[in-house]
């Protein structure tokens, strides 16, 4: 695809993330029961505005990674074991979005948080999506599915994030997945986060194995970067 068609399509995409964005504080709002939920609105303000945020720095400055991130969740040259896992992880993803109002305020399963604990959680899920914006800022191979990019020239990416931890957007995906249920207060909501995170972790293994074998240069960054997510610990 030229770049002149990447850029028209790039401004239907930020249009596009603009308006179903919309959708995701009414749907926890309705869940949770109660329009005047501070701790859900708080969070609605972080995922959309953050969300948004990335969308629109991709459309300004990395129209090409914009469209990967916009493609088909199947496509052809994607590993067939990745398409399975993805499929698990869009479902627990919605369970993760729908139980957290339910949890801790639709139903009051879960204890009230304290305070400083709904905060801590906001600081952690605003970093996870720092660290998402980081990691696509430094790479324009950043998409969605397993894959090799050979037509977009694909290389290793060893600067910002990538210098610390091999995959600085599970990093970031965790943190947002702990961090999130942490801010509204949702025990259940942090048990699904823990195995969706643990499903990101096991992703890791296999995009390893396939960057290993055909993308040159990975394994000499795998030795001089050790840790996949959490420096020091995995």
């Amino acid at each position: 695809m030229d770049q002149n068609n990447v850029s028209k399509r790039a401004v239907w995409q930020l249009i596009f993330s603009a308006v179903y964005l919309c959708f995701f504080p009414p749907i926890l709002m309705w869940l949770a029961g109660d329009w005047r939920w501070v701790e859900g609105w708080i969070f609605s303000a972080l995922f959309c505005g953050l969300s948004f945020a990335i969308v629109f720095y991709l459309y300004r400055r990395d129209p090409a990674l914009l469209n990967e991130r916009f493609g088909s969740p199947f496509q052809k040259n994607q590993k067939l074991w990745d398409k399975f896992l993805l499929v698990i992880f869009f479902l627990v993803f919605v369970i993760w979005y729908a139980i957290m109002p339910l949890d801790s305020h639709g139903f009051g399963w879960s204890p009230r948080f304290p305070i400083w604990l709904e905060l801590v959680g906001a600081l952690i899920f605003t970093l996870g999506f720092y660290l998402l914006y980081r990691a696509m800022k430094e790479n324009t191979y950043a998409a969605p599915v397993i894959k090799m990019q050979k037509e977009r020239g694909q290389t290793v990416i060893t600067t910002g994030p990538y210098a610390i931890v091999r995959h600085p957007m599970y990093t970031g995906g965790t943190l947002l997945l702990l961090g999130g249920p942490l801010l509204l207060g949702s025990v259940y909501g942090l048990v699904v986060g823990l195995l969706l995170s643990l499903m990101l972790a096991l992703r890791t293994f296999g995009e390893e194995s396939m960057l290993r074998s055909e993308l040159a240069g990975y394994e000499e960054y795998r030795e001089r970067v050790r840790w996949r997510l959490i420096p020091y610990l995995f």
